[in-house]
């Protein structure tokens, strides 16, 4: 426990200080954001503003990692390491399309498939990776079955398809964090109940893990390192938090698609690793909501041929389009993003208390 809060802390601290001697070398530097010319007026008084901030949040959760395991001399885990691998890589092609913003000048950074081939070639690899590394009673960071509160026996899948089901939770949570992060503050903030909500999870998971509990009964928890993922959960949680003092409304920097895809990749990896993939989709339910949107929007502009559903897609535009102030749609999606999280925590304690599943 000493080493999961200090992890917190740590990556806290570590975008607290570290964000605001980013905003000086991103100004220094002129690498400010454009701004999308079809977007809400309102946007374009944020051109200029310093992105990629989200490199400061990768390096957070790097360094809190790193020391809390050096100070509380516990050696890392294959699980861990993964998951630091998933939101790096992800945040490096997010990096890729920042940085071809910028330098281009204009609001489009990498082509559509370019960037699903460097997140295809992040998460593929990862998937591969995960079903290696056994323990001592032969689990794996990943299954090859399909979760929702634990592995669903029968939704077993081959390992190919396995890789593929990985593939599509990875596309999925790293492309619905991107849209999310559309207001100042928006993305961060939901992201930081997510990854704490998954401490707990991991926390309650260590507490009665199938390995390392004597008198474990059925309803305990076969999964790797669950101990070392609440300390990626927290730093997540605390990078997350420390980075919306500057990126709150009135943002002083905003995380880019670094930083979108790697929370992304975060979620994915975690949702994967804990056996929650399907229980993800209710406490991160505002990312779910706001991915929705767009894909309705498209099917409903494409159905009707040139109508549409909403005045804007993602959600978070339309309401802004309706008159309400940026700030207002912030605090309100946050309050929907912590009903899905209490929700979801909900659900998973009843499952162990009165056997949901």
């Amino acid at each position: 426990m000493r080493s999961i809060l200090l992890a917190g802390g740590l990556g806290l601290i570590g975008t607290l200080l570290g964000t605001r001697f980013a905003i000086r070398v991103l100004v220094k530097n002129g690498y400010g954001q454009f701004i999308r010319d079809d977007g809400p007026t309102a946007h374009h008084t944020k051109r200029g503003t310093p992105t990629m901030g989200g490199i400061v949040i990768i390096g957070s959760v790097i360094f809190a990692y790193a020391v809390a395991h050096l100070i509380t001399w516990s050696p890392p885990t294959a699980s861990g390491i993964l998951v630091l691998y998933l939101v790096t890589g992800l945040g490096l092609v997010g990096f890729a399309d920042d940085w071809i913003k910028i330098s281009k000048a204009r609001s489009l950074g990498l082509n559509s498939r370019a960037k699903l081939a460097g997140q295809a070639i992040v998460g593929v690899s990862f998937a591969i990776l995960s079903f290696q590394f056994p323990d001592d009673q032969g689990i794996t960071p990943a299954s090859a079955a399909v979760s929702f509160l634990r592995d669903i026996s029968w939704l077993q899948l081959p390992i190919w398809l396995a890789v593929i089901w990985i593939m599509v939770v990875i596309a999925s949570w790293s492309n619905a964090a991107n849209l999310t992060d559309g207001l100042d503050g928006l993305a961060t903030g939901a992201a930081t109940m997510v990854f704490a909500a998954y401490a707990l999870v991991n926390i309650w998971q260590n507490n009665q893990s199938c390995a390392t509990t004597s008198t474990a009964g059925p309803q305990c928890y076969w999964v790797r390192d669950p101990s070392d993922l609440a300390l990626v959960s927290l730093a997540l949680a605390g990078a997350c938090f420390g980075f919306l003092w500057w990126n709150a409304s009135p943002a002083k920097i905003f995380m880019g698609d670094t930083g979108s895809l790697a929370i992304g990749g975060g979620l994915a990896a975690l949702s994967i690793f804990t056996r929650t993939e399907l229980l993800m989709l209710i406490i991160a339910g505002l990312f779910l909501i706001i991915t929705l949107s767009v894909v309705l929007q498209v099917g409903w502009f494409k159905a009707t041929k040139g109508k549409r559903l909403f005045k804007m897609a993602p959600l978070q535009h339309h309401f802004e389009l309706l008159g309400w102030a940026e700030i207002t749609i912030v605090i309100r999606f946050w309050i929907i993003c912590g009903l899905c999280v209490a929700l979801g925590l909900g659900i998973f304690y009843a499952e162990w208390t009165v056997g949901l599943q």
